[in-house]
């Protein structure tokens, strides 16, 4: 019960920080984006370190960077790929979840271990 509290007052924090600062920022489409991802991400480190340990909390860091720099590959590659050929955002976007999740463990089997 009270790792559930803190984890609700520290996330509802940072979103509430995260919402502000997307809010600044322009397009105004990042808003969404500002507001929940890092929140979570950083809601979920604090606990884990407060948990498991920081070496514990370095891997799962790791792994995050992992899945963003995936995720950004995976997000320019749809923007590129619907742009040039003219195909539905959603069809492009579920084929190309693959690529996605291959890079994602490929960095992690590559470079984390």
């Amino acid at each position: 019960m009270g790792e559930t509290f803190i984890r609700l007052i520290i996330g509802g924090l940072l979103v509430t920080v995260f919402a502000v600062l997307g809010d600044i920022l322009k397009p105004k489409s990042f808003a969404g984006l500002f507001g929940a991802a890092p929140s979570v991400a950083l809601a979920t480190l604090i606990l884990t370190i407060h948990s498991e340990g920081r070496v514990f909390a370095g891997v799962e860091a790791r792994s995050m960077i992992f899945g963003a720099v995936a995720f950004f590959v995976y997000a320019c590659t749809v923007c590129h790929v619907t742009m040039l050929y003219k195909l539905p955002a959603s069809m492009v976007a579920s084929a190309s979840i693959l690529l996605w999740l291959a890079l994602a463990f490929g960095l992690e089997i590559g470079i984390g271990r």
